[in-house]
């Protein structure tokens, strides 16, 4: 996608520190790290959501971030990474993105980014649970 600026990393014209570059897809350094050493994992092919991607790249695709997620604590030394993709909401770039975060006890980030919430009762739970088995057929 022309005005895409990970499609532009893949591409090659626009610049960015890449740790990887294959057929799987390209890792490079986010600009806003929330730690250094913080990689982007994106596909080569424009898509906007985890939902979009070719079940067939799928396994290349998360054995790339896989990759990725065990070099960066060999790399730089930390205990181990946070692991995300965002869909739509709180995604910067609507171009798939897996984040590997590095982490180490005591860095400064507590659990997730966001509050967490108890279902009601145990009925409430299985309410969820039942209607997302549903989607699942």
């Amino acid at each position: 996608m022309a005005d895409c600026v990970f499609c532009g990393i893949v591409a090659g014209s626009i610049p960015a520190f890449k740790v990887f570059d294959g057929p799987a897809g390209v890792a490079f350094l986010d600009t806003r790290p929330v730690f250094k050493g913080h990689v982007l994992v994106v596909p080569r092919t424009h898509v906007v959501t985890l939902p979009d991607l070719d079940p067939a790249v799928l396994p290349e695709y998360f054995g790339l971030v896989r990759n990725i997620a065990a070099a960066v604590p060999a790399a730089l030394g930390s205990q181990g990474t946070f692991v995300a993709v965002n869909n739509i909401v709180s995604q910067s770039v609507p171009h798939l993105h897996t984040h590997v975060v590095p982490r180490t006890k005591g860095d400064g980030l507590r659990g997730f980014f966001w509050p967490r919430h108890k279902y009601a009762s145990d009925e409430e739970a299985t309410e969820y649970a039942e209607k997302i088995a549903k989607q699942l057929g």
